[in-house]
């Protein structure tokens, strides 16, 4: 059985790591996980990118409302050459601006309990939504 080709995406923070994938065939995004930013954390992902058969990286990108560049924005930077010093797949940037904040008025709306790992899973899931849009050509 051939693994359908997936894309990850990442809603990093400080401690959290918000976690989606789609298949490319299906192109549906849903949230997959949320995976604490410690010593561990390669390793997690590491197999939830075989699990997926995961062939693409999208990592939320940060900015200022101008679209300047902030602390947050470095830091992304950082983290994602760090990744792709530890993972050998591509990575690209997705703009994530208010992700969080939708997602978090999109758990609400739902009236059932949730918590910070939820809201970056969906925020995560925004920010493949937003890639998989401006990336039609992706394929299997």
């Amino acid at each position: 059985m051939v693994a359908i080709s997936s894309v990850l995406a990442l809603d990093v923070g400080g401690k959290r790591v918000g976690l989606a994938v789609a298949s490319l065939a299906a192109r549906l995004p849903q949230p997959l996980t949320t995976l604490i930013y410690d010593d561990k954390f390669y390793d997690s992902l590491t197999q939830i990118i075989s699990t997926e058969a995961v062939t693409t990286l999208v990592v939320g990108f940060p900015r200022g409302l101008q679209g300047q560049h902030t602390d947050q924005t470095v830091a992304i930077e950082a983290f994602a050459k760090q990744l792709a010093e530890k993972i050998a797949l591509p990575i690209e940037f997705q703009d994530e601006a208010l992700t969080s904040k939708h997602a978090k008025a999109e758990l609400e709306a739902r009236g059932k309990p949730y918590d910070k790992g939820d809201i970056d899973a969906l925020a995560a899931t925004y920010i493949l939504g937003d890639w998989l849009a401006e990336h039609q050509e992706a394929v299997v």
